[in-house]
């Protein structure tokens, strides 16, 4: 397995950094955690025909990728999102993808809306009072007529509180079942919640009897749960990679102002116990870069040791950025934990990120599951 990017997904790479760069500079993200939007549509927009939203769709569904590792370059625009704290939709958006390209021709509108920006999708996943839990009894689609009747409550649905649709992950009389839902069917209601991130914002959703044609079933059965998972691995990975690119930054600026800050005549990085504190921080940031891309690449080369390497990078990545970051906020003293500094909006990221699509305890319980069953 080769973790190192190619030279084309390096140039993209480069492209979306410059992207971010000028468009949404901490300066703007400041401004939109003043706003309840997080997001202007126009610049999804513009980010999408960068192919932010085409790389996990088929080329005969509009999509396509830089060089045939789709969910490599996924990751390499999630690394640069965690960078500058960017906005937008980029996980949910991916994981909706991710779930409806395999069901293929069926839905091939709804692709074409999605991957263009010009509609924002939602993963509407958690149960309320569970955590990664895909077994919890809640929401259900049950049959009625031609169709179904979607009953209970998401919460956690990341960009939920601007979603035009939703990809709802439920529980039907045969099985799991996922369905299309548009946000403006009677009967959702969606609440918008808080989140540590200031500009990454999620959404309670209910649907009080909401009927459902069958053209809106999306995957049932055993297609359904494999879909789910698959979802959940892109969805996982892309937290960790961005989690990685937050601390990456975090660190690069901590080791800046080592060098730049000089106290009693000397500069703060000539002092041995922080060397070392920064000689171990360096060595746990390029685990955490190799166990995201390692899980990336698994996604895309041999997709049935995906759930191993995912589980393996997002418990470590949970456990270690939040540890680097924070120990970075403390050598910058009093400054470092000041609204004006721009280090706690890393610490959110990172802080969100560990909590998000399954929390660092419950991708160690996942791996212990499959290490169980592969010695069964």
């Amino acid at each position: 397995m080769s973790v190192e990017p190619t030279g084309d997904q390096r140039l993209f790479q480069t492209t979306t950094r410059e992207f971010l760069d000028r468009t949404v500079p901490i300066e703007t993200v400041r401004e939109l955690a003043d706003t309840t939007t997080g997001f202007d549509d126009q610049w999804w927009r513009r980010g999408a025909a960068l192919g932010w939203t085409a790389m996990l769709v088929p080329e005969s569904l509009g999509g396509g990728s830089v060089s045939g590792q789709p969910m490599t370059e996924l990751a390499l625009v999630a690394e640069e999102f965690g960078r500058t704290c960017a906005p937008g939709p980029l996980i949910p958006t991916s994981a909706v993808l991710a779930g409806l390209a395999p069901a293929g021709d069926r839905f091939a509108d709804v692709i074409a809306e999605v991957v263009s920006g010009g509609t924002i999708a939602a993963w509407a996943l958690y149960e309320p009072g569970h955590g990664l839990d895909l077994s919890a009894p809640g929401t259900r689609a049950e049959p009625d007529g031609t169709g179904y009747r979607l009953t209970g409550v998401k919460d956690r649905v990341e960009a939920g509180d601007r979603a035009d649709l939703f990809l709802v992950t439920a529980h039907g009389s045969d099985g799991p079942i996922q369905v299309l839902v548009r946000a403006d069917t009677p009967g959702v209601t969606v609440t918008p919640t808080w989140t540590l991130d200031l500009v990454r914002h999620t959404a309670r959703v209910e649907f009080a009897n909401v009927l459902i044609d069958a053209e809106a079933v999306v995957h049932k059965g055993e297609t359904a749960s494999t879909a789910t998972q698959s979802q959940l691995h892109v969805a996982a990975a892309l937290a960790a990679a961005e989690s990685v690119g937050a601390t990456r930054r975090t660190f690069d600026t901590t080791m800046t102002w080592m060098f730049d800050r000089y106290t009693f005549g000397r500069p703060l990085a000539s002092n041995q116990a922080l060397k070392h504190r920064m000689a171990d921080n360096k060595t746990w940031l390029e685990a955490c870069h190799a166990t995201a891309r390692a899980a990336a690449v698994a996604i895309d080369e041999n997709p049935s040791t995906a759930a191993e390497f995912v589980s393996v990078a997002k418990s470590y990545i949970g456990t270690k950025a939040p540890v680097i970051v924070q120990d970075c906020v403390q050598i910058h003293g009093g400054i470092g934990v000041t609204w004006e500094h721009d280090l706690h909006l890393f610490l959110r990221r990172v802080t969100y990120g560990r909590a998000l699509y399954g929390t660092a305890q419950e991708h160690h319980r996942r791996i212990t599951d499959l290490l169980v069953r592969g010695a069964a």
